[in-house]
């Protein structure tokens, strides 16, 4: 069975860094793109950052400029450098990804993490 982990959340001050990262672990023959999004309390979860399996990066505007979305191929994993960070950034950071698991004979899906939080204090 597929899983993806996050980690790296925590609590921050306004204008520091974290680093956050996702492994997915599993029956993966390939992993297509892969992707962060965010939800903060009370609001719907709205993409950050995606990633292509070749390595072409697209950002939310709020973001870009900030954050740094890179994956590792071999290690099934991708990481999100967050710099600069504002209170606005406070929210439930989940990775996820479209890949084909082999355990459900080869069907492309997308797959979510637990999620990680990310707190930026002012």
């Amino acid at each position: 069975q597929v899983q993806l982990v996050e980690s790296g959340g925590g609590l921050v001050q306004a204008g520091g860094s974290l680093s956050l990262s996702c492994a997915a672990s599993g029956s993966i023959f390939s992993i297509y793109d892969m992707a962060w999004h965010r939800q903060a309390p009370g609001k719907q979860r709205r993409l950050v950052a995606t990633i292509t399996s070749g390595g072409t990066t697209n950002y939310a505007d709020s973001v870009k400029g900030r954050f740094t979305i890179s994956r590792d191929n071999a290690k099934n994993t991708v990481y999100l450098q967050m710099n600069s960070l504002e209170p606005e950034d406070t929210a439930v950071y989940y990775c996820n990804a479209n890949l084909v698991d082999l355990a459900r004979g080869g069907v492309r899906a997308v797959y979510w993490g637990q999620g990680t939080q990310v707190t930026v204090s002012s």
